[in-house]
């Protein structure tokens, strides 16, 4: 009886400690797992919050990328929002646990249906939104895109179909994840300068009143569509170039309130303030401006020249800089503006003028129009200076304007054309379009890939493959220059991928993120469950 009770008073310790230990892991575990989630949403909350650029993606472009190639490429972008101008199935698919987040939109023809019936809004939200969330993070819906001033007989369905279409968002609960409005053309505002004097058209005022008044019940923000291209070449004489792009300007040169002694030094901030004004004018200041869509064209006809790549680049770039700087506006320097740029791709099936199809960053092949300078903005587009990009000669350009172009790369231009003389390593293949490649990427690379060095008159592309071939190494190909650079460059890389392979290790071992008391407990709880296998044992 006596050695029976020591042993089960042993086996009750053990028993004892084993729940102590098994309590304790369970308990860190859920207390982990809790905290762990909490964090996820506060990233998640953190992103939405934090001013943003993304990209509109217009899809009236020959060859168009497939939906899985259009998100891939959007990854190596570092694109995180993007806006679609309808519900692509196959897009919202391909976007599936990507955490890039898409504002999807109701196409103007649609608002008919959906603001005449309930259950047309409950059926697009099931389609178009319940099917992919949350896999596909829906941020936003645009219902219609400048329905007031482009089709003014839909106006009077458009709060419908918005409430209608909320409506299914609150069936579905998801109407505190996913907001929504309508885009509008900035011509709703009018006297748009001093801001401090816009206000919005009248004629639209039974409109734009009931429709601010659901914006600000639901948290929902007011979409515009704000072109300062069009603002200067509307007002050339009296509205700077400079300003338009964002450039710095003397402060004799700033446009000043007079009302409120506000210094503007870009014409973006004064229309996202005149709506500011203009919403404040009709009792509503709780609303936030989010710009869905600007930008800059990079080529135009005769009649807009300043379409040009060097103004597109100027104005992007430090479009990215201002929005991720969180600078804000005169008026409200706590609250800055999200922003949507038109456009990912030149879409070159649009209808004329010559500028509607430039509007883009890229090409429909994926290659960069031009090299945006946003370094140190984050890592929002890979489109930077820092790319390994290279200039080489578009397809389907004649030899005598070719050669007048390599003459002037290899003469006034200073390129170095030393391997393309015979006997060199890129004499081979011998024609004027091999030769002037390497010349027009030796002046690029020369010129620090500064926006218009990749011209030549229109018979020059920049392009993201390495144009080397053989033991012709173009320019810029020339970034290893040695086998031990290389090594140390390999080393290094090697050495990065093992420290992340560790850290992932680390977080997805569970007992990594435990706190050291928890390991010495678990210790001293083996150790006392020995002593006692010690002590039966004797």
């Amino acid at each position: 009886m006596k050695q029976s009770s020591r042993s089960s008073s042993v086996a009750l310790t053990k028993l004892t400690l084993f729940f102590l230990v098994s309590i304790t892991v369970s308990t860190l575990s859920q207390a982990k797992a809790s905290s762990l989630v909490s964090e996820i949403k506060s990233q998640n909350q953190g992103q939405d919050s934090e001013p943003y650029v993304g990209v509109n993606v217009g899809t009236d472009v020959s060859n168009l990328l497939s939906p899985s190639d259009l998100v891939s490429f959007l990854q190596v972008q570092k694109i995180t929002h993007v806006r679609l101008y309808d519900a692509d199935p196959d897009i919202l698919k391909a976007l599936s646990k990507t955490k890039i987040r898409v504002m999807i939109s109701v196409p103007n023809n649609q608002i008919l249906a959906i603001g005449s019936s309930n259950t047309t809004a409950a059926a697009w939200i099931d389609r178009n939104v319940v099917a992919y969330y949350p896999e596909t993070l829906i941020t936003g819906i645009a219902v219609g895109d400048e329905v007031l001033t482009t089709i003014p007989s839909s106006a009077p369905l458009l709060l419908p179909a918005i409430e209608s279409l909320y409506s299914g968002l609150v069936a579905a609960n998801l109407h505190t994840q996913i907001k929504i409005s309508t885009p509008h053309a900035a011509s709703v505002i009018l006297d748009p300068f001093p801001p401090s004097q816009a206000f919005f058209n009248q004629s639209l005022a039974q409109f734009v009143v009931p429709l601010l008044q659901f914006l600000s019940k639901t948290g929902s923000p007011l979409m515009m569509n704000l072109y300062p291209y069009y603002v200067f070449m509307q007002n050339k004489g009296v509205v700077p170039l400079d300003n338009a792009l964002f450039k710095p300007l003397t402060p004799s040169k700033e446009m000043v309130d007079p009302n409120t002694l506000l210094h503007y030094t870009n014409v973006f901030d004064a229309m996202i303030d005149a709506a500011y004004f203009s919403m404040k004018n009709l009792n509503v200041t709780d609303v936030v401006v989010l710009v869905s869509e600007t930008g800059w064209p990079s080529k135009g006809d005769s009649k807009e020249p300043y379409a040009t790549i060097d103004n597109a680049n100027t104005y992007n770039s430090n479009l990215i800089k201002h929005v991720l700087d969180r600078s804000g506006t005169p008026l409200h320097p706590e609250t800055t503006s999200s922003a949507y740029i038109y456009e990912l791709f030149n879409e070159d099936l649009r209808s004329p003028p010559v500028s509607e199809a430039h509007w883009g960053l890229f090409y429909a092949n994926s290659t960069p129009v031009y090299l945006l300078h946003v370094s140190g903005s984050g890592t929002f587009l890979a489109n930077d200076t820092t790319n390994q990009t290279y200039c080489i000669v578009m397809d389907g350009v004649d030899s005598k304007t070719l050669q007048a172009a390599l003459d002037w790369a290899c003469g006034p231009g200073r390129a170095n054309c030393t391997e393309i003389q015979p006997g060199e390593d890129c004499y081979y293949p011998n024609n004027v379009k091999n030769h002037a490649s390497y010349a027009f990427d030796s002046y690029y690379q020369k010129s620090g890939k500064a926006a218009g060095s990749c011209d030549f008159k229109g018979v020059a592309t920049i392009t993201t493959t390495d144009p080397s071939h053989g033991s012709c190494l173009f320019p810029g190909s020339k970034k290893v220059s040695s086998n031990k650079t290389r090594q140390v460059v390999n080393s290094t890389h090697e050495r990065s991928a093992a420290d992340r392979l560790r850290v992932i290790a680390l977080r997805s071992n569970p007992i990594s993120g435990f706190s050291k008391e928890l390991v010495v407990f678990f210790v001293v709880a083996l150790s006392s469950l020995l002593f006692f296998d010690i002590i039966t044992s004797c």
